[in-house]
């Protein structure tokens, strides 16, 4: 069993490569407008495995496009046709070596100076969630649920889901309690984030922000590690 540092290494890495994955996608032009989602998911699934050998994820690859975006992880909603002027974004789950990654970026195609604040917004909210949850050794996914809502409203923006994000760690990580409660970031999960898991070892979470404007039908995410 790798211990703490080593654990904290491999975590890191498995971000770095999905981070380069994404600049790749980014850099080849394989958002961009007259592709569907889906040729768009097929796309970067493909160079995944051509760039860096990857064979599996460990959840579903998201690609949203205009009002698609609107919509939560959990949704499925029907393949679009991205526009010239939409905004876009992919939630990917590859794993490296057993070690889970989770990232999430947005591409906005056009000039549009709304959906340009939105994407650039995202970030904003998730640094100030971290800078939140580094300054309070003791909250829990309850609290720091009810602060990146506080940080997306103070923006401008309503958030996009039920929860900000959940436990990471080798593949496939555990999620077995009152129904996944405890490993969400979100409302009902009152333990303290940083706890040993039901295997001893620390927790370490990803932070979502998905921010979205129902009156236009756009929004937006951003995740990575939280805890590294």
């Amino acid at each position: 069993m790798p211990d703490e540092d080593e654990r904290a290494r491999a975590l890191l890495d498995a971000q770095g490569k999905a981070a380069t994955l994404f600049a790749e996608v980014e850099s080849r032009g394989l958002v961009r407008a007259g592709r569907t989602e889906l040729e768009v998911q097929h796309a970067v699934r493909d160079l995944a495995a051509e760039l860096l050998g990857v064979q599996k994820h460990w959840h579903k690859r998201v690609v949203r496009a205009g009002e698609n975006t609107l919509e939560p992880y959990a949704e499925n909603p029907p393949d679009r046709t991205l526009a010239d002027d939409d905004i876009v974004f992919l939630d990917l789950g590859p794993v490296f070596e057993e070690w889970e990654a989770d990232f999430g970026r947005t591409y906005v195609l056009g000039d549009d100076p709304v959906k340009h604040q939105l994407r650039d917004d995202l970030e904003v909210v998730f640094d100030a969630g971290r800078a939140y949850f580094e300054a309070h050794p003791d909250i829990t996914g309850e609290q720091l649920f009810t602060e990146v809502t506080r940080l997306a409203a103070e923006r401008g923006w309503e958030f996009g889901n039920y929860h900000c994000g959940h436990v990471v760690g080798e593949f496939p990580h555990v999620q077995v309690d009152e129904a996944r409660t405890h490993y969400l970031i979100g409302a009902g999960s009152t333990k303290p984030m940083r706890r040993p898991d039901l295997e001893g070892k620390l927790t370490h979470w990803i932070l979502e922000v998905h921010l979205v404007d129902r009156e236009r039908r756009i929004g937006g995410f951003y995740e990575e590690l939280l805890t590294l």
